[in-house]
């Protein structure tokens, strides 16, 4: 499964800025985007909406598909060959599963709060 890679973003943005010789202030013109939310970006402090990310693509010319990462597969090597049961395995699915719901709750509340702000 692959995931948007913050710091790919964050790496590419500086670059391509840097290369295009525009300052954050210039960036900020050409998208629209406030100047400090384009410095807490490249310092990994803030997520761009989902238009602001397309804008800054079509600006300093990236493809949002290079910004993805393949995820690491979830291996839980403190369970590898310790006896548990069917059951205690299931349970520990599903703490992990609930963990990883909870965290994406978090995460869609956060970039709605950015939208609506």
């Amino acid at each position: 499964m692959k995931r948007l890679s913050q710091k790919k973003m964050i790496d590419i943005v500086k670059q391509l800025r840097k290369s295009k010789d525009l300052t954050q202030e210039q960036l900020s013109v050409e998208t629209g985007i406030n100047r400090q939310m384009i410095g807490r970006l490249e310092k990994g402090e803030y997520m761009p909406s989902i238009p602001q990310l397309e804008k800054l693509a079509e600006v300093l010319e990236f493809d949002i598909p290079d910004l993805y990462v393949e995820s690491d597969p979830m291996i839980y090597t403190a369970f590898r060959g310790s006896g548990i049961t069917k059951e205690e395995k299931d349970g520990i699915e599903h703490m992990f599963d609930m963990m990883m719901a909870s965290k994406q709750q978090l995460l869609l509340r956060k970039v709605m709060l950015h939208e609506q702000g």
